[in-house]
């Protein structure tokens, strides 16, 4: 008999979807609004400890402070200045808007209600599959494509591990990329005391906006790095702030690279895994609560202004009637 099981809950007017393990003390809570998680629950010697820093309740679910779990598609955190150009075409993603109001971050589908369009209960593990067709011409100015996304959220033996499907269901070429916007919590502690490790080879840096600067000048060694942001070894965190894309990284056999976090007074740890692209960290410093009660760990298909950037150009294009997946998810450790 099967220990995994799926059932529907409400948070005030939003349905949720909840996937439970019951041999390994496990649940997962995901919102239609924005396919958004907001529970990873673990019990660890009958305490329930929850390891996703989320939403806490509709209202927040519905004005999205911080972005947490926000589905990022069909681009990542910024594009300076809401401008892009693509296949010789300039594009504005806030026409009208002047001076600093003028910002996109994190795509579009953060508050659209998805379809759940399938579930899966098997022996191995239970899955849920959220899709929209949301992303179409004229829907958001400065994006005249039109891309159909899912995103299946399955917990099985492993873990919980996201697939993330783009299609492009238009007529042209389309940029488009995948990122997830976590904030994990393995202790209740701040994180000064948590180790972090991070399997990358440089990081990003940015302008003063965030942006990542030019071609090669954005890649930067982890030797020539200031040390305090080097986790290449598991180190505590301690009063470092980090707020930052890391690049080249490394897999293992398997081919995930994997950022851990871990607490070494509760002993919970969590390894967010990823096959490509970029992890961003960020230690929560400037949320609106709970000042670096978290860690925010982004697995990202690419950069931050990846539009721009003639380096990004091949990652996302996507081709007329062409899919592109993206994989990652979340080991627990306890």
């Amino acid at each position: 008999m099967s220990t995994f099981s799926i059932e529907r809950m409400q948070l005030g007017p939003h349905e949720v979807a909840v996937l439970h393990d019951a041999s390994r003390a496990r649940t997962v809570r995901i919102a239609r609004r924005g396919a958004t998680l907001i529970g990873l629950e673990q019990t660890v010697h009958g305490a329930v400890r929850q390891l996703a820093d989320g939403y806490r309740d509709a209202a927040e679910l519905d004005s999205r402070p911080s972005s947490r779990f926000a589905i990022m598609a069909p681009f990542a955190n910024r594009i300076d200045d809401a401008l892009y150009t693509f296949d010789g075409k300039e594009q504005d993603l806030q026409p009208g808007v002047e001076g600093a109001q003028r910002a996109s971050r994190h795509g579009f589908v953060r508050g659209v209600d998805f379809d759940i369009a399938s579930q899966r209960l098997a022996q191995d593990g239970a899955e849920v599959t959220f899709a929209t067709s949301v992303i179409r011409p004229d829907a958001f100015p400065g994006y005249p494509h039109a891309i159909d996304l899912k995103v299946t959220y399955t917990l099985d033996a492993n873990g919980l591990a996201l697939l993330v499907s783009m299609r492009n269901v238009g007529d042209t070429a389309a940029p488009c990329f995948f990122g997830w916007h976590p904030y994990f919590r393995v202790g209740d502690s701040a994180v000064d005391t948590w180790e972090l490790q991070i399997p990358a080879k440089q990081i990003v840096r940015v302008t003063p906006g965030y942006i990542p600067l030019p071609d090669e000048r954005a890649y930067q060694p982890l030797d020539d790095a200031p040390k305090e942001l080097d986790f290449r070894n598991a180190k505590p965190i301690g009063s470092t702030r980090i707020d930052g894309a890391y690049a080249g990284l490394v897999t293992g056999p398997d081919g995930r690279a994997r950022t851990r976090l871990r607490d070494p007074a509760s002993g919970l740890g969590i390894n967010v895994w990823q096959e490509r692209g970029v992890m961003l960290v960020f230690t929560a410093d400037t949320v609106t609560r709970d000042v670096r009660r978290s860690v925010a760990l982004e697995p990202m298909e690419s950069m931050s202004n990846a539009f721009n950037r003639a380096d990004c150009a091949e990652v996302i294009r996507l081709e007329p009637g062409m899919e592109r997946q993206f994989r990652c998810g979340v080991e627990i450790e306890c």
